[in-house]
């Protein structure tokens, strides 16, 4: 049997964000010093996936791993995939960039 499998990287990015930004505040935005992933990951059986994957919900568990983040920078958007053909296999998109936070919500703050 033959196993296959590619990644492909979609787009690199400046700045993405899923979520409701004041940019009047972005002065106060901090970067964070540590890069984050997020992925949707969706699965295939025998030649039925279970659905697709969103780069909106990678960007979304990206962006909520970090207390406060709004937005992610610098960043890359890939998608992956492998298959063992009429088995099993896997898709999923995956988003990494660093973290841009917001203080106030650290704070409870808006």
């Amino acid at each position: 049997m033959l196993l296959s499998g590619c990644s492909q990287r979609v787009i690199d990015f400046t700045a993405i964000s899923s979520k409701n930004i004041d940019l009047s505040k972005g002065a106060d935005f901090k970067r964070s010093p540590a890069r984050v992933k997020g992925e949707d990951r969706k699965h295939i059986f025998v030649i039925f996936p279970t659905g697709f994957p969103s780069a909106k919900e990678a960007m979304d568990k990206a962006i909520e791993s970090v207390p406060g983040a709004v937005a992610l920078l610098d960043g890359v958007v890939t998608t992956h995939s492998w298959y063992f053909p009429g088995i099993y296999g896997q898709n999923w998109v995956e988003v990494e960039g660093t973290p841009l936070i917001d203080p106030l919500l650290l704070k409870g703050g808006h």
